[in-house]
């Protein structure tokens, strides 16, 4: 029997096969992790990369042409759009896959999509299009293509295992980080990557308590009550004070300013979440991180989280006052 030698095996494939040999178990992984069907983290990273041989890959590991914005790590500069602009610069092409899936999972403008099955890849091509991924109108097209012609949509149905030590492949400082901080999950998030998990709008959605529900927080049934992280609160109407609420459910004043991360009274705007419970000290499982929008403030996050103030500042290694910009990523888990 004729043995072929290996290297004339890879020099067979065309760069795009050579491309999701490589790359497809980190692509499963990662899908398990962060919900981006696996099938259009590969497209992108083929056509964003030119299949792993682009100037922003071979020299930056940046598989998915994103561009620095905020990013406080390595860069590198090459003309796009414009002349001598600014790309994030990874460790390893590993890293660059995770921070898309982040990109993606954490900014505001993406997260519907996550409300789409995994497998249609095609409304998840025409939403990156919506939510402005891409400038080019046959951005979706082009990445439609390429999961049909190469049948990347195998991939969205492929087991959590297939994707087991997809990271080894691109271990660095930052990975071996990112993994310190997975190791002081519990159990049952070790489950949960066995699972794509739930759509970032379903977890952050606040619950309607139902009366039997607001029985057990003790507190007066006369308004609907609402669960943030398992944090009871209510939503104030015109003309509330923090005060009234507090009179309203048997709190004193100083208890419901602390609950909402205040050290004095401020005017309440209809529709302000109210907590009527201390809040937790980091976010519900499988919300991880926060991406900063616009005149955002720690106090803010605090509150669409149900996250104490004090913890998002110790996870984070802020200071109080700690000032944040655009594009700054906050940590809501320990």
């Amino acid at each position: 029997m004729m043995t072929i030698p290996v290297s004339v095996c890879l020099a067979d494939r065309s760069p795009q096969q050579a491309y999701i040999d490589r790359y497809s178990k980190t692509a499963v992984a990662e899908m398990y992790r962060s919900g981006v069907p696996a099938s259009i983290t590969l497209a992108q990273g083929m056509l964003e990369s030119s299949n792993g041989q682009s100037e922003l890959a071979v020299k930056g590991n940046n598989h998915f042409g994103i561009k620095c914005h905020d990013w406080t790590g390595a860069k590198m500069y090459y003309d796009d759009d414009r002349r001598n602009e600014c790309f994030r610069k990874y460790d390893s092409a590993w890293e660059s896959f995770r921070d898309h899936s982040d990109f993606l999972r954490y900014r505001d403008r993406y997260k519907s999509l996550f409300d789409l099955k995994n497998t249609d890849y095609k409304g998840w091509a025409y939403g990156l299009k919506r939510a402005g991924y891409a400038t080019d109108p046959a951005y979706p097209r082009k990445l439609i293509k390429l999961i049909e012609d190469y049948g990347l949509d195998r991939f969205d149905t492929m087991p959590a295992s297939y994707g087991a030590g997809a990271e080894d492949d691109g271990a660095s400082k930052t990975a071996a980080k990112a993994k310190k901080r997975r190791t002081r999950k519990n159990a049952a998030e070790s489950d949960a990557a066995q699972t794509i998990p739930e759509s970032p709008t379903v977890l952050e959605q606040a619950q309607p308590l139902d009366p039997d529900q607001g029985r057990k927080f003790s507190f007066p049934l006369s308004r609907q009550l609402y669960s943030q992280n398992g944090v009871p609160f209510v939503y104030s109407v015109p003309g509330e004070t923090y005060s009234d609420i507090a009179r309203s459910n048997g709190l004193f004043h100083k208890e419901i300013l602390k609950y909402n991360d205040l050290s004095s009274d401020e005017t309440l705007l209809p529709g302000t979440v109210v907590y009527l419970q201390k809040k937790k000290n980091q976010a519900a499982r499988q919300v991880e991180m926060h991406i900063v929008d616009s005149d955002e403030t720690l106090r803010d996050i605090a509150q669409r989280y149900g996250v104490r103030m004090k913890s998002l500042e110790k996870i984070n290694g802020f200071e109080p006052g700690h000032p944040l910009r655009e594009g700054d990523v906050v940590y809501l888990r320990k």
